[in-house]
């Protein structure tokens, strides 16, 4: 059964199950869980914050979402699978315009981060 994203628990539903896939992946896995080994409930508060302020109109985020992410190794693939995992947990629990604004919403971010990481990389660019 789905439903509308339209409160903070919500929001907390689709961030936790999307982060436990996450964690689970092959692909995934190795990269965030050994960065954020005692540190995902901190980061899964971040995550609370941003898309309660992007789906919910809530602004409870401060930060600067790139920073964080700029010199994790990762490539296309990596993009891709992010966004799969996402999709998934929205189109498995959610329905409503919300998931919409959150696929679009992840859509720009991923390639935001990407294009910029693989422009340092080309460049011989710090990022951190």
């Amino acid at each position: 059964m789905t439903k509308e994203i339209e409160t903070l628990d919500d929001v907390k539903n689709l961030v936790n199950h999307f982060y436990d896939r996450v964690q689970k992946d092959d692909l995934l896995g190795p990269i965030f869980n050994p960065i954020l080994k005692g540190r995902w409930p901190e980061h899964l508060q971040k995550m609370y914050n941003f898309w309660q302020t992007v789906l919910l109109g809530e602004h409870t985020y401060r930060g600067y979402p790139f920073k964080p992410h700029a010199g994790l190794p990762v490539d296309q693939h990596h993009f891709e699978r992010w966004l799969q995992l996402f999709f998934y947990t929205l189109d498995t629990e959610f329905e409503g315009d919300k998931v919409m604004i959150a696929k679009r919403q992840a859509n720009k971010m991923a390639q935001m981060f990407h294009m910029r990481i693989q422009y340092a990389r080309e460049n011989d660019i710090s990022l951190s």
